[in-house]
C-alpha cells in the first residue's frame, strides 16, 4: 500500500515543522508539502493532489474555512481533517459545513492525529474526544428542543413519544422504553398525527428533524 500523501496547513512555523517530524516516523503516511496561510494551501492542493490535507482554521491572507471550501469544491476526493485549537461547536458545524471530514484538536496525542488521518483518508468522519463532547451536547440540546418548544400543541407524554420516534424507535421500542402498553403508543401516535396535521408517522418524524434542523 502506498503512504498516505499529506499537506500541512498552519501558519505557526514551530508547530508545523513539529508535526511533520513527527509524522515523519510513520511509514504509513508520507508528508508532501506544507502552507504557510489560505491561499497557499489551495495552491499546493492543486500542485500536489495531497491524499489528506491537514488544515488550521486561523490563518492569514485566506481562513481554513474558506481554503477548506475551495479546495473540497474544486477537488471533492481530497479528505480535509482540521487541526486548531477552536473547540467551539459553532466553528466545528462551520468546518463541517465547509467539507472537512474531520475535526481534532491541537495537543491531540500522536496516535490519535495518525488515526484521524487514516480515518479521514478512508472516507470516514473524524471527532476528537472533546469536539465529540461538544457535538453531542449540541444534539442532546436540539432534541430537548424538539419536544420542550417546537410543538406546544402536543402534551408532554405525546412530545416524549415524538421524540423517540425522530430517533427511530419502533412503536413496540417505544412501548418497552416508556413502560406502557402498545396500544397506548399507537393511540399517543395517532394524536401526535392530529395535532401536527401529518398524515402518518413518517410525517411526524419528518417534521420532527426539520424543527431540529433549523434549532
Amino acid at each position: 500500500m502506498e503512504p498516505i500523501r499529506v499537506l500541512i496547513c498552519d501558519d505557526h512555523n514551530a508547530f508545523r515543522q513539529g508535526l511533520r517530524t513527527m509524522l515523519a516516523t510513520e511509514p504509513i503516511l508520507h508528508v508532501i508539502g506544507e502552507a504557510i496561510d489560505g491561499q497557499q494551501a489551495i495552491t499546493q492542493a492543486a500542485e500536489l493532489q495531497p491524499d489528506v490535507i491537514l488544515m488550521d482554521l486561523q490563518m492569514p491572507r485566506l481562513n481554513g474555512l474558506e481554503a477548506t471550501r475551495r479546495i473540497v469544491t474544486a477537488a471533492p476526493h481530497m479528505r480535509i481533517l482540521v487541526l486548531t485549537m477552536s473547540d467551539d461547536t459553532a466553528t466545528v458545524f462551520h468546518a463541517l459545513q465547509a467539507g472537512a471530514l474531520g475535526y481534532i484538536l491541537k495537543g491531540a496525542r500522536k496516535a490519535d492525529i495518525v488515526r484521524s488521518i487514516q480515518n479521514v483518508y478512508h472516507g470516514e468522519v473524524v471527532f476528537g474526544a472533546a469536539v465529540a463532547q461538544h457535538v453531542i451536547s449540541h444534539f442532546s440540546r436540539v432534541q430537548a428542543d424538539v419536544h420542550a418548544d417546537a410543538f406546544p400543541q402536543l402534551s408532554e407524554r405525546e412530545s416524549e413519544i415524538l421524540n423517540l420516534m425522530a430517533q427511530e424507535l419502533s412503536n413496540e421500542a417505544i412501548a418497552e422504553r416508556l413502560g406502557i402498553n402498545l396500544k397506548t403508543v399507537r393511540n399517543h401516535v395517532s394524536n401526535i398525527c392530529t395535532k401536527l396535521q401529518v398524515s402518518d408517522r413518517t410525517a411526524a418524524v419528518l417534521r420532527a428533524q426539520g424543527k431540529s434542523g433549523r434549532a
